[in-house]
């Protein structure tokens, strides 16, 4: 069981926890009320920051019902927390982009994350050939 140290900068949030058995991924909340018109930019605050374990990071993405339910969009659309943003200040923020006029309330669940090992170290290695079937096309199908 890895521990990771966390730092609230809210006191209004829920605070994290883990269910074992259900998903892992950790629900994220809005630390702060944001009113944002279509088209609209906001770095919502998510309330926490973290000491993740050397060698990891989280992945912060929306939860699935983010788009229906609030009308935005994770403007990086793929969040990544190293281990070295871990300072007093380093809280962590949602990027979002509203694609309809949309209030986000302190509490409300509009991301999630994990926690992963780095990528390993890797080399690659030029070739002419590669040695499964050639399917054509692209994508899982094969086909075009």
């Amino acid at each position: 069981m890895k521990v990771i140290r966390i730092k609230y900068f809210s006191e209004e949030i829920e605070k994290l926890s883990f269910i074992a058995g259900k998903s892992d991924w950790v629900d994220l909340r809005a630390a702060k009320e944001v009113a944002l018109k279509k088209g609209e930019f906001a770095l919502i605050p998510l309330g926490v920051g973290m000491e993740l374990p050397n060698g990891y990071e989280a992945h912060v993405i929306p939860r699935s019902s983010t788009y229906k339910n609030f009308g935005i969009l994770q403007a990086n659309s793929y969040g990544l927390v190293d281990e070295s943003y871990c300072g007093d200040h380093d809280e962590w923020f949602f990027p979002a982009l509203a694609v309809r006029d949309t209030v986000i309330h302190v509490n409300d669940r509009i991301c999630q994350f994990r926690i992963m090992k780095h990528q390993p170290e890797i080399v690659f290695e030029e070739t002419d050939t590669l040695s499964a079937e050639d399917r054509g096309g692209f994508g899982s199908t094969g086909r075009q």
